[in-house]
């Protein structure tokens, strides 16, 4: 509904801007143009993220985040070699 109401404001201010004599009325409908155009890119491209927008539903919820984090260090400290000791100085061969 608001592309529409955008469209007809574009259409609105190039008729006022093509038919005045008037400096002022002439540049009243080039602002119009202009703030048609900006809301008809923004709607449009507001509609096309809503189209591509999961539902709530399908998010996780935290329980289920916080398990993955969890595994997820888990994983890592597993994954990390374990460093040698302290040398001890009083060893043979140390």
């Amino acid at each position: 509904m608001v592309r529409w109401i955008m469209f007809g404001l574009i259409v609105l201010g190039l008729g006022v801007s093509l038919t005045t004599h008037s400096p002022g009325v002439l540049g009243l409908g080039i602002l119009g143009t202009a703030i048609g155009l900006f809301g008809v890119v923004f709607s449009i491209a507001a509609e096309r993220v809503a189209s591509r927008a999961r539902p709530d539903s399908a998010m996780l919820g935290p329980e289920a985040l916080a398990a993955i984090r969890e595994r997820a260090r888990a994983r890592r400290v597993a994954a990390q070699p374990q460093a040698p000791g302290p040398r001890d100085p009083n060893r043979p061969g140390a």
